[in-house]
């Protein structure tokens, strides 16, 4: 395989999503400038071919600068993803004003092309139930979490530094699967819970997409000439008892089995809320999260295969396999 001279920067290379695109990247003979901020790479990562590990503040504007020096290609995966009261101004700081130094960084230095990982949050939430495209206009719910708003806003920055010149494209993931080395927290977290024979479920819908979807679809558009768009990246709408069953029955565990309703969930959250004032524990269930779950929301998401024809998503059934069979060795 040929090595690529160019090199290419993937902001919070040690997160969930960012490992697997810095995989990717590696696999693909590129040469990587990986940056992190809180969370060290793990060992695992370390070695990868042609990957550089270096430890920056997105917040900081030289440390913006130095970072991309000499890049070419841009993937932007940072960001604070929390439900909790506590973190949300950290994460409307923290979202918008990283992508704003980013954007700005890559103007100023002709950077060829930015792909912005954003969420299908940023789409935001309505009332009903209609099905999201990629032409949602933004509305005011009180649905949408505090992660929605901050990634909508952060997303308004990446437009900017369109409409100032800069080649970027936009991926929209739906709730991201698969594999992780820390199962304490994001998605990954659902495995746990079915591990743990959870009984509730609740009847809300949402996308779901792989991880190694989501890192291949963004590299290919960043191949692509396709600049100025956004994509919807879900490989269906499944509901959360549907989800928490597949889990369930992969891990050889019991599946939920009592149904939530609108008002048990509201109670649960509250109550998770005081244990947390009273313990200090960590919150499993904040109130977007907890409404969320009750909500139906469904994503359209035929505009990518426009785009990308000959791609096809791994079925949301081998992702939660292949997720069980690395839990089950990581608890063993």
């Amino acid at each position: 395989m040929t090595s690529h001279q160019n090199i290419i920067l993937v902001t919070g290379a040690s997160g969930f999503l960012g490992r697997h695109l810095v995989r990717l990247l590696s696999a693909q003979g590129h040469t990587v400038r990986a940056l992190y901020h809180s969370n060290p790479p793990a060992d695992d990562m370390i070695n990868l071919p042609r990957v550089s590990w270096q430890r920056y503040d997105l917040l900081d504007i030289y440390d913006v600068e130095a970072a991309m020096q000499g890049v070419t290609d841009l993937y932007h995966c940072a960001a604070v993803v929390s439900f909790h009261p506590q973190d949300k101004e950290r994460m409307l700081h923290f979202n918008v004003e990283s992508t704003a130094n980013i954007v700005n960084q890559a103007i100023e230095q002709g950077i060829r092309k930015l792909a912005y990982i954003s969420s299908i949050a940023s789409l935001g939430r309505s009332e009903g139930s209609k099905e999201i495209t990629e032409e949602e206009q933004w509305e005011e719910s009180k649905y949408n979490s505090v992660y929605s708003y901050s990634k909508h806003s952060a997303e308004l920055e990446v437009w900017r530094g369109q409409a100032e010149g800069l080649d970027a494209v936009i991926v929209n993931p739906a709730v991201i699967l698969g594999e992780s080395h820390q199962w304490d927290d994001g998605s990954a977290r659902l495995m746990k819970v079915a591990y743990q024979e959870f009984p509730f479920y609740t009847t809300g819908i949402n996308g779901w997409v792989d991880v190694q979807d989501v890192a291949s679809i963004t590299y290919q558009l960043m191949q692509s000439p396709v600049s100025g768009e956004r994509f919807i990246l879900c490989e269906g709408n499944h509901s959360y008892q549907h989800i928490f069953t597949r889990m369930a029955n992969a891990l050889g565990k019991k599946p939920p089995r009592i149904k939530a309703t609108w008002w048990m969930t509201e109670l649960v959250w509250r109550w998770e809320m005081l244990k947390h004032r009273i313990t200090g524990k960590k919150i499993t269930i904040t109130k977007e999260t907890a409404r969320t779950a009750q909500k139906q929301n469904f994503y359209n998401n035929t505009k990518l295969s426009a785009y990308l024809p000959h791609f096809a998503y791994t079925p949301i059934q081998h992702t939660i396999e292949r997720m069980a069979k690395a839990y089950l060795a990581h608890k063993s």
